[in-house]
């Protein structure tokens, strides 16, 4: 994206004044409230999401992906939207199967929550796919403390794949869509320092991907959420080759 966003050190003056001339194309999230007046990182605030749809794997799901070492994956609303045409992808180009718990608005610190859960209750396969940060736009420096969490809790013999973020909601007005894309950027940056600590964390880069392409607006339907059919294909091809390319070192507790 050519704009340095900097670490989780960042100071808010310092950060907001960075990427102004960015110029975004974003759409309204789903299950967010956006008060410009009362947010301090312009993207407004994170609403209650705790109600919203979900999609989650039953108990002898989890535990049959988990005895052929398959994914885990821990996604947002996207992941909601997209989570059964990937399995189906993942199925067919890589034979592993894919255990999901993808919950809309949920944040990145309710998504570690999970993993932790799925941890103790079951233990955890090779391959631990993040598919969140979307909804931290709202408060960007918490995403980088839950991504060291959630490393913690793999453990450095399973490799951890996290899709980075794109939001600009087109729903919104410009300066709202500004901040998106700026808060997207200092997520992403967060995500990168993090592989300099972390050698079994790949990222999956959406977000790249939809700065090359030409009509971005084509793969996102609203500034966040992939377009089906195009926009799906292309992100969770770009989580399958990533988990095709990246295998673990070793099987988990091996």
């Amino acid at each position: 994206m050519g704009v340095s966003m900097g670490g989780v050190g960042i100071s808010r003056r310092q950060f907001l004044s960075a990427a102004a001339s960015v110029v975004a194309t974003g759409a309204a999230m789903v299950g967010t409230s956006v008060s410009v007046s009362a947010d301090t990182y312009g993207s407004g605030e994170l609403g209650p999401w705790r109600d919203l749809t979900r999609s989650i794997s039953t108990d002898d799901q989890i535990r049959r992906v988990l005895a052929r070492d398959g994914v885990f994956l821990f996604g947002d609303s996207i992941g909601v939207q997209d989570g059964d045409a990937l399995a189906l992808r993942l199925n067919e180009l890589t034979g592993l199967p894919l255990a999901v718990d993808n919950w809309s608005g949920r944040p990145t610190e309710a998504a570690v929550d999970a993993l932790q859960t799925w941890a103790t209750t079951y233990g955890l396969p090779s391959r631990i796919l993040m598919a969140v940060g979307t909804n931290d736009i709202f408060k960007p420096p918490a995403f980088g403390p839950q991504v060291k969490r959630a490393m913690e809790i793999a453990g450095p013999t399973r490799t951890v794949y996290w899709v980075n973020t794109r939001v600009s909601r087109t729903k919104e007005p410009e300066p709202v869509q500004r901040a998106d894309l700026r808060n997207s950027l200092w997520i992403n940056r967060q995500l990168d320092d993090a592989t300099r600590r972390y050698p079994n964390l790949q990222v999956v880069r959406w977000a790249e991907f939809l700065a090359e392409v030409k009509y971005p607006h084509r793969y996102l339907r609203d500034g966040l959420h992939t377009s089906v059919p195009l926009g799906q294909h292309w992100r969770n091809t770009l989580i399958t080759q990533a988990i095709r390319n990246h295998p673990p070192t070793k099987r988990a507790g091996s």
